[in-house]
């Protein structure tokens, strides 16, 4: 640009220091809105071909067609109100991409935000430095999203919208999330003591967390849980106490594992069928409800963390019959079938 001689060129290059913006992309901006202002102020003259110049030194604003200079009178005062909205625009752009720059390095992080607005779909998150978005299926459904309240958040992801405008995506949701809470409250786990092996969600209701050690010093349920259970009430109180946890110790055995992740229901019989991904489960009559769960969720729930589709199949309770009594024939077995698909979850 030269030696700075003035006002204007001492503001832009102090803004573009600043701001990590190249004066140069200042003015070529300038000139472009410039030119688009005039044809907007005078559309009849829409078919000229028209450039706009732009002085480095003074911000002084002239239009051209071909060389003949044709800036109607009165027209500096239009090129000045677009020169600051332009430089006003390439300030944030330039910030945004700083803050983006930030955040990139902090993806699968916890981070605190608090809602600022909310449309019915997206919330959208002050995170001091810049925006975010948490997008309905990112958000706990039985949770608020209303103005000025708080949450801890994932920093899922930074993409692209439809419109080239890059997103900072935040999540509430994921089994990542879950996975940096107890990350965050169990140091056995971040000193690799303890090992995550699997998290299956449905977010707001329940969770299971598959954990495992290969320190036999060392009980991961426990770690988890925590003295007098203070670990998990944590994660519990962070999740706004919706979320049930399922804390369970993973095995190598998939029958051994699937006996846990239906806990607390007692398993009498496990078939499993590893060609067709199913497992036929038997428990007594009494014991179904809690292998299914309210609405399915804690069978659904197992399944997917064992990849697996789990059928209950229910029997008679057996009692013990009285002395002078002959054993009574169970009834014949009666089958409640809850099938899923699931895929096992990333660790």
């Amino acid at each position: 640009m030269g030696i700075i001689k003035n006002e204007f060129a001492l503001a832009l290059n102090q803004v573009a220091q600043e701001r990590g913006i190249q004066p140069s992309e200042v003015i070529i901006s300038m000139e472009a809105a410039i030119v688009a202002a005039y044809h907007k102020e005078y559309p009849q003259h829409a078919e000229k071909e028209v450039v706009a110049r732009v002085n480095h030194d003074t911000g002084e604003a002239h239009l051209y067609e071909g060389e003949v200079d044709i800036t109607p009178p009165g027209f500096g005062r239009i090129a000045a109100q677009t020169a600051r909205n332009v430089i006003v625009q390439k300030i944030r752009e330039a910030e945004r991409r700083t803050a983006v720059g930030h955040y990139q390095k902090q993806l699968g992080t916890l981070i605190k935000g608090r809602i600022i607005r909310a449309d019915g779909y997206n919330a959208y998150v002050d995170l001091n430095r810049t925006e975010a978005i948490v997008p309905k299926s990112e958000q706990i459904s039985a949770e608020p999203y209303g103005p000025n309240i708080s949450y801890t958040f994932l920093l899922k992801s930074i993409e692209e919208d439809k419109l080239g405008r890059t997103r900072i995506i935040l999540s509430r949701t994921s089994p990542e999330f879950l996975a940096q809470l107890f990350k965050r409250e169990v140091p056995e786990i971040s000193s690799g003591a303890v090992e995550i092996k699997a998290i299956v969600r449905k977010p707001g209701e329940r969770a299971k967390i598959a954990v495992w050690s290969t320190r036999g010093s060392v009980d991961p349920v426990g770690a988890c849980v925590g003295q007098k259970g203070v670990r998990v009430q944590v994660v519990t109180d962070e999740l706004g106490k919706h979320e049930k946890l399922d804390i369970i110790q993973w095995q190598p055995e998939t029958k051994d594992l699937i006996v846990n992740a239906l806990a607390p229901a007692v398993i009498e019989n496990i078939d499993i069928d590893q060609d067709a991904k199913v497992a036929n489960v038997t428990v007594q009559v009494s014991q179904a409800p809690l292998a299914i769960g309210k609405g399915g969720v804690n069978v659904n729930l197992a399944a997917e963390l064992t990849n697996l589709t789990i059928n209950i199949i229910q029997i008679s309770d057996q009692t013990e019959p009285a002395p002078d009594a002959s054993p009574t024939e169970a009834a014949a077995p009666e089958s409640t079938e809850t099938p899923k698909e699931s895929v096992a979850p990333e660790a």
